[in-house]
């Protein structure tokens, strides 16, 4: 019985390094988070308004990017409570890879916006695949 808990013991201490990924890869990657003030849905995507040292800036994420196979928006609902949303923008190899908007789930909530019918929002999706944000 002592030999299987020292080999079991041992076995536990050895496995995680050889779990290792050595490969390097990822080592490029990293990460902005910002403060969401607002989000206000359009019919073009999600335009949100997000903190920077200075105030406020406003930038939009295009619906495409949340639907397909390789998609460069994900949009995660915050748990119930007082989590404040936020947007992280990921880059890989200093290039941008996607984007992550934690949003409060009831659209009730003072974040959630509205845009009135007929307002022209397509100076907010120019970029195209680009997502230049202002810190």
């Amino acid at each position: 019985m002592k030999k299987l808990i020292v080999t079991l013991l041992f076995l536990a201490v050895i496995t995680p390094i050889f779990a290792q990924n050595n490969s390097g890869e990822g080592s490029g990657t990293y990460y902005v988070n910002v403060t969401v003030e607002r989000i206000f849905p359009s019919n073009q995507g999600y335009i949100v308004q997000y903190r920077t040292h200075t105030g406020f800036n406003t930038i939009g994420i295009p619906n495409e990017w949340f639907y397909g196979a390789p998609t460069r928006g994900h949009k995660v609902q915050l748990p119930s409570g007082s989590s404040w949303p936020s947007m992280s923008i990921f880059y890989k190899d200093g290039e941008f890879s996607h984007v992550r908007l934690y949003t409060h789930r009831s659209r009730g909530h003072i974040t959630w916006g509205s845009i009135s019918q007929g307002t022209d929002v397509s100076r907010f999706f120019q970029d195209g695949d680009s997502f230049n944000i202002e810190f």
